[in-house]
């Protein structure tokens, strides 16, 4: 936030700040030595008190990389290495992965396409809303077995 002060404001603020500071570092020298190890308690209080700074770490991502691929710096080829090789490690787990999702998937697939063409049900029935219904609430109870059987079919 800038100072609204105009220039000629500003260094008269600064003699101020200056003499101010010049007048408590005097009036210090006055002071008993109780009153100097209270207030430098308060001080060692407050510090503790006080948040700590945040402070900016800056870190360099790759900081062994130098780029040369002479045999002579072969520490630099090491270090790359060292990142490389789980990247690629984890590049073909992901691969493979994706691999044995698809064949399982085809395996389930033709599970299900052998079961119906096995199946002593024709396929047409499976689209049929009443076979759908059918399975979904499963055979008759044995009460309504009984009952109809009693029944005669007309």
């Amino acid at each position: 936030m800038k100072n609204h002060l105009d220039p000629l404001n500003e260094s008269q603020v600064d003699q101020f700040g200056l003499a101010s500071a010049a007048l408590l570092k005097q009036s210090v020298q006055n002071l008993p030595v109780s009153i100097k190890d209270r207030l430098h308690a308060a001080r060692m209080k407050a510090l503790a008190v006080r948040k700590p700074e945040k402070v900016r770490v800056q870190k360099t991502v790759f900081a062994g990389f130098t780029g040369n691929w002479s045999p002579r710096s072969s520490n630099g080829v090491w270090d790359t290495l060292g990142w490389v090789a789980p990247l690629v490690v984890l590049v073909f787990g992901l691969i493979g992965i994706a691999q044995w999702q698809d064949e399982s998937r085809i395996n389930d697939i033709a599970e299900v396409d052998a079961a119906l063409l096995t199946d002593d049900v024709p396929p047409d029935a499976y689209a049929d809303s009443g076979f759908m219904a059918f399975l979904k609430n499963g055979p008759l109870s044995d009460s309504e077995d009984s009952a109809s059987q009693l029944t005669p079919a007309k």
